[in-house]
């Protein structure tokens, strides 16, 4: 008869089963963020200008500049944080890259997610171990890289690119990030709009022209409660994704906003904002799916004079003002029956 132990059946019927094993299992990438230097990590040099370069370890390699060179193999089997001296007596400070200094420095094909937005996008659309994520836009792969390690093993991350050349370059850099193939990533060439086969997603993030052509898709796929986050560049893409949204029925209000990053200088007395700044990258919309045949309450809000054009002015439409004096309102909030009702406003 086998005495060998066996886990306890779980109480509930989606409680995770502790399986028993010798060793802890590494997430992917891991092993690569952690301890000493080895053959394959990635090192950032920084000199004493501040200026960086990446290199990837490799036995019986060299680094070479304009002020000599060292060898790899001094670096393999050290901690972070050493400082290697070149032949001509160049001192480099040696530090894996993190997630934000691999991102500005790693190949592109379209301009990256700045870690400023990707932090919030993870942060803001609740990026949770084990969700189940649809990207739309991979572009160079620097917000898969952070959705990836948000979602962790258990996950999954469903990317979706219409270049064929993008998603080369994003697969090569998620690669050389992680060190492995990630588990959870999945990568399909193609219009989401036209090409979305999954159900029941968690998380759906849209970094494209033209994300409100998917929001019909997105409906469908999006469980309720489910949160759509777009990242758009213009004041023109911001206002059609959130109007998008907002009539088409099945999402709560959106919620549009944007982050700058100032540093500052710190020097002694000498404290004051850095001359330059990260100023405007991009705008992030969120909003959350509604259950089917929900209908959210009325917003009591009224825009501002002139917010809409004339021609919003219709019977049953959204509380909107013209081009010369706000309509009025029926007790719902809906424009009243005759378009040339108006009011004179103070």
């Amino acid at each position: 008869m086998d005495s060998t132990p066996s886990a306890p059946a779980p109480e509930h019927e989606h409680e995770p089963i502790a399986l028993l094993a010798d060793e802890p299992i590494v997430p992917t990438g891991a092993e690569h963020r952690r301890g000493l230097l080895k053959p394959g990590d990635q090192v950032q040099l920084t000199d004493a200008k501040g200026r960086m370069s990446t290199i990837t370890l490799q036995p019986g390699k060299q680094y070479h500049t304009h002020k000599g060179s060292f060898e790899h193999d001094e670096l393999i089997g050290s901690p972070e944080g050493v400082v290697v001296k070149t032949s001509g007596g160049n001192e480099y400070l040696a530090l894996r890259p993190l997630l934000s200094d691999f991102v500005l420095s790693m190949p592109r094909g379209a301009a990256v997610v700045y870690p400023k937005d990707a932090g919030q996008i993870v942060q803001m659309a609740d990026i949770f171990p084990g969700a189940r994520v649809v990207e739309a836009g991979v572009g160079s792969g620097a917000l898969t890289c952070s959705l990836l390690r948000a979602v962790g093993d258990a996950g999954t991350v469903h990317s979706y690119e219409r270049r064929e050349e993008f998603a080369e370059i994003a697969a090569k850099n998620v690669r050389s990030f992680f060190g492995a193939e990630h588990p959870a990533w999945e990568l399909t060439i193609g219009d989401l709009a036209e090409k979305l086969v999954d159900e029941e997603v968690d998380r759906v993030v849209l970094d494209m022209l033209a994300p409100w052509d998917c929001v019909d898709a997105v409906a469908k796929a999006l469980v309720p409660g489910g949160v759509i986050i777009c990242y758009v560049a213009t004041t023109t893409q911001l206002s059609r994704t959130v109007e998008t949204l907002r009539s088409h029925g099945a999402f709560t209000e959106p919620q549009p906003w944007e982050s700058m990053v100032r540093g500052w200088h710190v020097e002694g007395l000498a404290v004051r904002p850095d001359h330059r700044m990260i100023g405007h990258t991009g705008f992030l919309v969120t909003a959350r799916r509604l259950a089917d045949g929900v209908t959210p309450p009325l917003r009591r809000r009224r825009p501002s004079k002139g917010a809409y054009a004339a021609d919003y002015v219709a019977e049953g439409a959204t509380p909107a003002a013209g081009s010369v004096a706000d309509p009025e309102f029926n007790e719902d909030g809906t424009v009243t029956t005759s378009a040339m009702a108006r009011r004179v406003l103070p």
